[in-house]
């Protein structure tokens, strides 16, 4: 599926969630990872702000895009914001959504 960039060029950017390891299955604990680094991908909560409007995005990432003790409230800058449509099956339900994912977060200078 098409994936879209979002240009954040124009927006202010802040850490909502703290990153957290994105999983495959809980249960098991086996952690996600990018295809074709292999490296272990990690989720991100982030509010955008931009022309007056607000929006919270859960982004996933890899565990290299990011520095160590990244907190809520933490201005950043994102490098390579993708959107990408998703659908899919699970106990006869159709879902479908939009998925976020970036190559980097980096902290703003104070």
């Amino acid at each position: 599926m098409p994936s879209f960039k979002i240009d954040l060029s124009t927006a202010v950017v802040f850490v909502a969630t703290a990153p957290e390891p994105k999983m495959v299955n809980k249960r098991t604990g086996e952690r996600a990872v990018d295809s074709k680094t292999e490296a272990p991908l990690s989720t991100v909560g982030l509010l955008v702000s931009d022309e007056g409007e607000g929006n919270l995005y859960s982004v996933t990432i890899p565990e290299t895009g990011f520095p160590e003790g990244l907190t809520p409230g933490t201005p950043v800058a994102v490098t390579g914001l993708k959107a990408r449509d998703w659908e899919n099956e699970f106990n006869g339900q159709k879902r479908h959504g939009i998925s976020f994912r970036a190559v980097a977060i980096t902290p703003l200078a104070a």
